[in-house]
């Protein structure tokens, strides 16, 4: 461990060891309620080396929660897990060469290459607690510089290495795992270049190392009186470059827009050199080379320092929720609200089942009797929808926009007030705490994970049907049921996301659940996959949803993406199988 803390001497953020529970919907202080609390990235000796987040950071489940769960899919039963202790004497020695090794840039102890052999998707879950990681960097770079980056690939051209771009880590689809082969791994971490290096204010153009996480982006800027307001589920500890690297979208993207809005150009390092893209505001001089780099999932190079648009802080933000009688009523609502331009910040409605979850997850016993007999007698019956919005503004263009998006409500039949407005409190509050759930979870042998993908309103039902009746029934030859349920989290004027969760029983142990899960991912990827609707919206391919991207993109879009990624990368070092299989 006094390697890693050498490596990683930086200021900690500050946080509340205290248990984050989910009946503590307004009294916590933990780091990640807030967007502005540091100006450093998470020391990775504070992070779970298994599982996700902050070591101190745990989030209990309501004992109504997880009864609710489990009358979906029977009784459950724990997985073992492994020590911290037994993965490290698995790691093999390094193949580095000494050009490397020497460098001071460079680790290769063993529990860096560890922490830095695998991200948060299921397949990483089962191989952190299984302890079969399979492949294991041969050494983690930490450079800090655009020069560093530049010397790191030369060498690894040099030596013929694989190179993998690491961010935060929270990759979901299988993006930082280093696979098997006869050349060295080298994994580059960005945590090194983390700060905010220029700010112009009469352009609003914020300069960053493009692996400043989350948390530190938002404390730098708000030094200043700005924000960025990119708000992801992963928030706490994915970084800039990772962002653009497999397009994300935060959850306010209704208001400050999804990564492509604010990305405006930076330094894109390539195995051919490095590519500066210029902030320029709007350009007709051909192809847009920030939109080409961008998505390009470390095939292309590694974002070194980006130029990100910021804008001043809101004078005030607010999150409400309603309810409505059914889906229909909470999908026009929506529709209409991103069709008539009301000023919102955010917009998510959850369907029937998921509205139930919440109910049951997110609130003391006394506050789910409370509201749920508050609704009842509103006349609403267990067909009801939950809607979560928000605005972020000033007081003026807030109340203008609040009193729009109320004539929309009440034409639906709307259920609101300061009782349901609780919910709306406890989502502010644990926004960034739902990852922290799924480790509560799987101590209680409950497996979860999650997919999304996006398309028009007028294939919005369709499409949700599709995806749960595919993840309900996955498991139907073992006898084995999967609760799952839906909501719209981002919304356009064509049309809206749909992000589904869903549980199921660990099986016996390790290998045969993984096998679980595989049949469930591959049901709900063949539900997207059918020419209209993306395999991703906001979580990037990977490796994971590779197979199924040509459904989307079409043999030529496929050999179009190989021939501008191979310009860059012609010996096919960086990152390969992800994003496109060759």
């Amino acid at each position: 461990m006094s390697n890693i803390k050498s490596l990683f001497r930086k200021k900690a953020i500050s946080t509340n060891t205290d248990n984050i529970s989910l009946d503590t919907a307004s009294k916590d202080n933990d780091p990640t309620n807030t967007p502005a609390n540091t100006s450093a990235n998470t020391p990775i000796e504070q992070t779970r080396w298994n599982g996700w987040g902050n070591i101190n950071i745990n989030k209990k489940v309501s004992p109504h929660g997880a009864k609710l769960i489990k009358s979906h899919i029977g009784k459950t039963k724990k997985l073992n897990s492994v020590s911290l202790a037994q993965v490290l004497k698995t790691v093999p020695k390094s193949r580095l060469p000494a050009a490397l090794t020497k460098l001071d840039t460079v680790s290769i102890d063993n529990e860096v290459r560890l922490r830095h052999a695998r991200g948060q998707s299921f397949p990483d879950w089962i191989a952190m607690h299984g302890g079969d990681f399979e492949v294991f960097p041969d050494g983690v770079a930490f450079p800090e510089s655009t020069a560093d980056v530049e010397t790191l690939l030369k060498l690894a051209s040099e030596h013929d290495l694989i190179v993998i771009p690491f961010g935060g880590g929270t990759s979901v689809a299988g993006h930082i795992n280093p696979q098997k082969g006869s050349r060295p791994v080298l994994t580059i971490a960005m945590s090194k270049m983390a700060q905010l290096i220029d700010l112009d204010v009469e352009s609003q153009i914020a300069t960053f190392g493009a692996g400043t996480q989350g948390p530190a982006v938002e404390a730098q800027l708000d030094a200043h009186g700005y924000r960025l307001g990119h708000y992801p589920q992963s928030w706490e500890l994915s970084t800039l470059g990772g962002w653009i690297a497999a397009r994300s979208s935060g959850q306010q993207s209704l208001g400050y827009g999804r990564i492509e809005q604010m990305f405006a150009g930076g330094t894109l390092v390539t195995p051919q050199g490095v590519l500066n893209i210029a902030d320029i505001p709007a350009s007709a001089a051909g192809p847009d080379l920030r939109e080409m780099m961008m998505g390009t999932e470390g095939r292309a190079g590694i974002f070194t320092e980006v130029k990100m648009r910021v804008q001043s802080q809101p004078e005030e933000e607010l999150f409400k929720v309603a309810f409505l009688p059914n889906w229909e009523a909470g999908k026009e609502v929506l529709r209409q609200a991103v069709q008539k331009n009301i000023r919102l910040s955010m917009l998510r409605l959850s369907n029937a089942v998921e509205t139930d979850a919440h109910l049951h997850l997110g609130t003391t016993p006394s506050q789910f009797m409370a509201i749920s007999t508050y609704l009842k007698a509103r006349g609403l019956s267990s067909d009801k929808v939950m809607l979560t919005y928000g605005v972020s503004g000033d007081k003026a263009q807030n109340k203008l926009a609040l009193t729009q998006f109320n004539k929309l409500l009440k034409q639906q039949n709307s259920v609101t007030g300061k009782l349901t407005d609780i919910m709306g409190n406890i989502w502010a509050h644990g926004r960034f705490k739902f990852p922290y759930l799924r480790g509560t979870l799987w101590e209680k042998g409950i497996m979860v994970d999650t997919f999304e993908t996006a398309t028009n309103w007028n294939r919005i039902d369709e499409q949700m049907q599709q995806m749960q009746e595919a993840v309900q029934n996955a498991l139907a030859d073992e006898g084995e049921n999967v609760m799952a349920f839906t909501h719209i989290s981002h919304v356009y004027k064509q049309g809206a996301s749909l992000y589904t969760t869903y549980f199921f029983r660990a099986a016996k142990d390790h290998t045969t659940t993984l096998k679980r899960w595989q049949k469930i991912k591959h049901a709900a990827s063949l539900s997207l996959a059918n020419g209209t609707a993306t395999i991703s919206h906001q979580h990037g391919v990977g490796r994971d949803h590779a197979p199924y991207l040509a459904a989307e993109k079409g043999e030529l879009g496929i050999q179009v993406t190989h021939d501008m990624l191979k310009s860059l990368d012609p010996e096919q070092r960086m990152n390969p199988g992800v994003l496109i299989k060759n």
